[in-house]
């Protein structure tokens, strides 16, 4: 199956400095969910704007469904895009936000209105029609921001940092809400975040960037299972990240435990923390050599055996539980 987007050695630079983009190939799959992640500056939003072509691109090339899109305006390539910060119109209803684009395409006003109100429907907001974008709370305007980027019914849906402006509970349930448009739509969305959990929540493909470069494209659980890098494992969390007489390697903090299993390899120190986190407990483990270690564990497990801070504590895990890294990776 051809990728929906595909990237060929492209690179983005902005003056005389290192490249915010540095040559980077990639291919996303047709009808999948793939989320840009990393540090900021990594030059993931960048990539992003340089595939709806509000960046020039330095070198090299994009291409849209094998269409080679490198020199096309945004309104001629079959994206949308979604900005971080809505950009609704505050003197028009949300109705007319989500016709604005139809209107700009010269489709008549009836027409436009008619399939404004379908995509009101879609994403949940039918009563919310004649309200002004003030009226609206934050994840009701992102609804409308999101109807009005579909209403075009764009190749691809670009998303920036969509839902870094809301509360934890409201993110969860746009995440949800993302993700179940994007199966019945049947589109290809790419997604910038800085969120590792929301990449991992949202994702067929996850790509992890770092200074201008993709250290690992990969589905999430591959990535996490498997992260290609010290930096990925840091980075995208949940991970131990050691460097013992057998190499350096990466273990999960889940499959890490109190006590050092037979046959198993193990780091001892002094406790240097407990973090409660309700269905778990988190227990960091400082190594006389400046190393530490965690334990996610269960709370019950925990609390059958717990341990404080300055008390002496050996963490261990199963060998095969051990991710090797490449000593320069």
């Amino acid at each position: 199956m051809r990728p929906d987007v595909e990237l060929i050695g492209v690179t983005k630079r902005y003056g005389h400095g290192p490249a915010a983009v540095d040559g980077i190939s990639l291919a996303i799959p047709a009808g999948s969910y793939c989320c840009l992640l990393g540090p900021s500056g990594c030059g993931k939003t960048s990539t992003l704007r340089m595939i709806a072509g509000h960046e020039t691109v330095s070198e090299g090339d994009i291409l849209l469904s094998g269409r080679n899109v490198t020199l096309l305006p945004p309104a001629a390539r079959g994206t949308a895009m979604m900005f971080q910060s809505y950009a609704l119109f505050p003197h028009l209803t949300a109705l007319e936000n989500i016709a604005f684009g139809l209107r700009m395409r010269g489709v008549g006003k009836a027409e436009r209105l008619a399939r404004a109100a379908e995509f009101l429907r879609l994403v949940q907001l039918g009563a919310m029609a004649d309200r002004l974008p003030a009226q609206l709370s934050g994840g009701q305007q992102q609804r409308v921001a999101l109807a009005r980027a579909l209403i075009t019914r764009p190749k691809v849906l670009l998303l920036d940092e969509p839902l870094s402006a809301l509360d934890p509970f409201l993110r969860t349930q746009m995440r949800e809400e993302l993700k179940r448009l994007q199966r019945e739509l049947g589109i290809t969305f790419i997604h910038v975040t800085h969120g590792q959990e929301e990449a991992m929540a949202l994702s067929d493909m996850a790509v992890v960037m770092d200074q201008g470069r993709i250290a690992q494209a990969a589905p999430p659980r591959e990535i996490f299972e498997k992260p290609a890098s010290a930096f990925v494992a840091r980075f995208i969390g949940g991970h131990n990240v050691l460097e013992l007489p057998g190499g350096r390697f990466a273990v999960r903090t889940d499959r890490t435990r109190l006590a050092p299993p037979p046959g198993g390899a193990s780091l001892a120190g002094q406790v240097a923390a407990v973090e409660y986190q309700g269905a778990a407990v988190r227990v960091v483990v400082r190594a006389p050599d400046g190393q530490t270690a965690e334990a996610l564990l269960p709370d019950g497990l925990f609390h059958a055996a717990p341990v404080a801070p300055g008390e002496a504590a050996t963490l261990g895990w199963d060998a095969q539980d051990a991710h090797p890294l490449s000593p320069n990776a």
